[in-house]
């Protein structure tokens, strides 16, 4: 079977956990965890990244540190992970689910507007499969009407919208690190925050409420717990984990844009036939080549079309099914207008296998079997 996923690894890995191990630091915040939080830094031109237990923990950073309270709203898409919108409820905020753009399954920036209340305090954006959301427009909306911008970047590392890393537009960003993707830790994620002023009080969240970071940098003598905070440091095991998959960025992004560039030239001709669907990457966007998606042409069609690779050896698989029809949606959130796409887009939708290190053959075995599910000879 060709799976899915297969999670990263350069061959570095075991060398790292294995100094991280014999330093005598393996609780967080050692030597590899500053490692990568400054390349992070460095390559996206953020000035303060905080790596984090998960890219769910990010989240929870995040939207605490936008300072919600009771009653407040929050615009996201229902087409996402339950992590964002459990984020949002953690903090306290009610959930309004806003409409997706067919073409990248991304927020449709022009429904935003419409779903702004009174008591609206955050967007909340997902830039899906590393594609970016049309954040000129979202970030102008913001300006307007004084509310927040919160990235959720998971999969969007190494992805760009005119020229910015995704993470770094909005006052917050968060990766995830999850072994599904481009870059893992097993369990982790980062948090980047835009504006300086968020500094301190995220520290203090990330160490349990104390001011320990300014102890060990020497600014006060003993710490202290000062403020609600929480455990999300990650252990030094998982950030050395990490580090060699940071310095080997361009290496994993470029083996995954030869795979993702392979399907879309096999796929291009069948989407010109209008036997489906393939993913549209507009012209702002530089993507990671995180996820290779098909849409069928309904979800029976989508069924027989998993049902047919899984006979033949590969995986393929779904993805969200939108937040706003499930209980938990129901409950905590409403839908902001008309869902025209994200149901109906959503069921159609099926992810390829895409990873690092993916042989040419099951590359090859993945494009021939697609084809001849279509009728379409592989030459």
């Amino acid at each position: 079977m060709i799976s899915f996923n297969v999670p990263p690894y350069t061959g570095e890995e075991i060398k790292y956990v294995t100094e991280a191990i014999q330093s005598h630091k393996i609780c967080g915040d050692g030597m590899f965890t500053k490692k990568c939080s400054e390349l992070l830094q460095d390559r996206f031109g953020s000035q303060k990244v905080l790596l984090t237990t998960s890219g769910s923990a990010a989240l929870d950073m995040a939207l605490l540190l936008c300072d919600l309270k009771e009653g407040d709203e929050v615009i996201l898409p229902s087409f996402t992970f339950s992590s964002t919108a459990n984020s949002a409820l953690l903090a306290g905020a009610k959930l309004v689910f806003c409409d997706i753009r067919p073409d990248t399954m991304n927020i449709d920036e022009t429904k935003i507007e419409a779903a702004i209340t009174d008591k609206t305090k955050v967007i909340l954006v997902v830039h899906y499969a590393g594609v970016a959301c049309e954040m000129d427009t979202i970030m102008d909306i913001a300006e307007r009407h004084h509310l927040l911008v919160v990235e959720d970047a998971a999969q969007g590392v190494m992805s760009t919208y005119k020229g910015r890393p995704l993470g770094t537009i909005g006052n917050f960003g968060c990766y995830s690190f999850h072994e599904t993707k481009n870059y893992s830790m097993g369990e982790g994620g980062a948090l980047l925050i835009r504006d300086p002023e968020y500094n301190e009080r995220a520290e203090i969240l990330r160490e349990k409420g104390t001011n320990l970071s300014k102890f060990y940098s020497g600014q006060v003598d003993k710490y202290t717990w000062v403020d609600f905070g929480d455990s999300y440091l990650p252990s030094e095991l998982n950030a050395a984990y990490l580090y060699p998959q940071l310095l080997n960025a361009d290496m994993i992004n470029n083996d995954r844009m030869n795979t993702w560039s392979r399907y879309h030239e096999a796929f291009l001709p069948l989407a010109e036939k209008g036997l489906c669907e393939i993913q549209v990457i507009p012209d702002d966007c530089v993507h990671n080549a995180h996820m290779f998606w098909i849409k069928l042409k309904d979800i029976e069609e989508r069924t027989a079309f998993i049902r047919y690779l899984g006979e033949k050896g590969v995986q393929s698989v779904f993805h969200y099914i939108p937040l706003h029809s499930a209980p938990a949606g129901l409950k905590f959130g409403r839908f902001s207008g008309e869902d025209v796409y994200t149901t109906s887009e959503s069921s159609r939708l099926t992810r390829l296998p895409l990873y690092y290190g993916m042989t040419d053959e099951d590359r090859d075995t993945v494009i021939r079997t697609i084809l001849a599910y279509f009728g379409e000879m592989y030459d």
